[in-house]
């Protein structure tokens, strides 16, 4: 059932527990909810945003005695929260949808829905529900260049779709686990924000004018104490890394294995934290969160018909398209007979504006003279965090 927020204003939340997979990407151990508010006013009534169109029967649950929308806002064009606006549209014929200048093709594009049924609102515009008021703000590229905030004035709620979201079915309406959202909406943050950070990272000012009660998002629940997670993503945007190496690898015959597992001890008894994904096991969500912070990457691997392992290799396009702030990076590779494993990295990671520290290639399995390059790396990598005054 929806649930009042505050007066006339109500949370309308489609959970999917068993959803493990998004955008057949992005692993999801929690599941999701797709969230939309419903706002009614003196004189009008506005559905912000809808959900997936297969939990549409959801929605409609929760809408089964509104008798009048007048306007469906969306703020992102992305069909799980756009997707069921052409059945909405069906319930409620006489309804506008209003979107952001860029929104309106996407939506005509995505939802074949017809112009003249779409208004458009500028950035700072506002919109009269009678005794309570809608202003939208354009936030572009979170995740999408069409993407906008609503702030609703009257009752200080901040309505931002993905931004400050969290893959995360819950009960909660508000956020009650800090620990538990904080590692979700980092999740969350590392999948398909932290490539445009810079862009967001421009953008986050336009929130300090606005005086915040709640924050509610379109995934996840929301957050009733808005600073919490207004400071996460402020540390997450942020320039800063940590003392942190992060090692994603596969390997086949156990000498990357064996590589490995010394760099860590390495750089453990250095007082740097490692994290190791091995690669045949690892949730790549999980790497991801890791990334947020890491002031080193390093990749290793194996070679494979000349090239790298294929699971490193889609590791490390996937870590290129996520553009991580990591400061340095490195790569380890073990060869039996030829190949450009390392060259082959390199190409892959343009992305990632980070000094290279001299990578290792191994023949076959390592010998004492490669343990003392990987210490050498160990002690690289620890003089340049020290350098950089990293902490953890």
């Amino acid at each position: 059932m929806a649930r009042q927020i505050k007066e006339n204003v109500f949370f309308l939340s489609a959970r999917d527990w068993n959803n493990r997979l998004f955008d057949a990407l992005i692993p999801l151990p929690d599941g999701t909810s797709y969230n939309a508010y419903l706002v009614k006013g003196s004189d009008k009534t506005v559905l912000i945003d809808t959900v997936e169109p297969k939990m549409a029967n959801v929605l409609f649950d929760q809408l089964k005695n509104e008798k009048k929308i007048d306007y469906i806002i969306s703020l992102h064009a992305e069909q799980d929260h756009s997707g069921a606006i052409p059945m909405v549209l069906e319930k409620y014929p006489n309804a506008k949808v209003i979107t952001s200048t860029k929104g309106k093709d996407l939506i005509i594009e995505h939802l074949s829905i017809p112009e003249e049924k779409i208004i458009t609102v500028e950035d700072g515009e506002e919109l009269s529900l009678g005794n309570k008021t809608l202003k939208f703000i354009h936030y572009p590229w979170v995740h999408w260049p069409e993407t906008m905030l609503a702030y609703l004035k009257e009752d200080k709620i901040l309505i931002t779709c993905d931004f400050f979201g969290s893959h995360l079915a819950t009960t909660d309406m508000y956020v009650t686990d800090e620990c538990k959202t904080y590692e979700s909406a980092k999740r969350y943050y590392a999948e398909i924000m932290m490539p445009y950070r810079k862009l967001i990272q421009k953008n986050f000012s336009k929130l300090d004018e606005y005086d915040i009660d709640i924050i509610a998002p379109s995934h996840g629940p929301m957050y009733d104490k808005p600073q919490f997670i207004v400071n996460a993503y402020k540390d997450w945007l942020s320039d800063t890394v940590k003392n942190i190496v992060v090692i994603p690898y596969i390997s086949m015959h156990g000498s990357v294995e064996k590589m490995v597992q010394y760099l860590v001890h390495c750089l453990e008894q250095k007082g740097v934290k490692a994290y190791l994904f091995d690669l045949t096991v690892t949730d790549i969500g999980q790497l991801a969160i890791t990334l947020v912070d890491a002031a080193t990457i390093v990749i290793a691997t194996p070679t494979v018909i000349g090239e790298p392992h294929p699971m490193v290799t889609y590791a490390t396009i996937i870590a290129n398209l996520l553009k991580p702030k990591a400061k340095f990076i490195s790569v380890i590779a073990s060869y039996a007979w030829g190949g450009k494993a390392i060259e082959k990295i390199a190409q892959l990671t343009p992305n990632i504006k980070a000094e290279l520290i001299d990578p290792i290639l191994v023949k076959g399995h390592p010998q004492k003279s490669d343990f003392e390059a990987i210490e050498k790396l160990a002690n690289k990598i620890y003089e340049k965090h020290s350098e950089n005054n990293l902490k953890n």
